[in-house]
This record gives structure tokens, sequence and C-alpha cells, in this order.
């Protein structure tokens, strides 16, 4: 199995919020550092960083959720808006 490498640059005169310390990654948020933890080095953290990462995880999954929910309300109100533009114009 071959693990990707990630390029992330920290701009100048800016300290990352977090970092790996397994693989020295920056993350700008810790949220970011507990989701990155739980998925690419589930087998180095504690039983304490698990449940975190699963908290983690159920809130982006919800905020996740939400926004689908969103995107697809979107799309139908634009959808039914062409329809009815189409019927009215035609």
């Amino acid at each position: 199995m071959t693990t990707a490498q990630h390029a992330t640059a920290v701009p100048a005169g800016e300290t990352p919020a977090a970092v790996c310390e397994y693989c020295q990654r920056p993350f700008p948020s810790a949220t970011r550092l507990t989701l990155h933890k739980g998925t690419d080095h589930p087998q180095r953290i504690d039983d304490a960083e698990r449940a975190a990462f699963q908290d983690a995880y159920l809130a982006e999954e919800d905020d996740l959720r939400s926004f689908r929910l969103r995107a697809l309300a979107v799309l139908v109100l634009v959808y039914f808006g062409f329809l009815i533009m189409y019927a009215i114009l035609a």
C-alpha cells in the first residue's frame, strides 16, 4: 500500500493551528488534525483520540448531510425555475 504525499505550505508569517506529530503535516484547526489522525493514523491513536475522532467525524457527517440537502434544494429550484421560464417564454 502506498501513502499519498500531500503538498502543503504554510504562508510566510503564519503558523498552523496544529501539526500532526506522526507526519508533521500542518492543519488550520485542531478538528482537522483530529480527523486526519483518525483516517491516516488509526493504529497509532489512543482511546481518547479515537473518541475525539468519532465525535469530530459525526459532526462533520452532519455538516455534510446539511450541505447536500441545501445543494439538492438549490438544484431543484433552478430546474423548476428554468422549466417555468421555458413554459412562459415558449
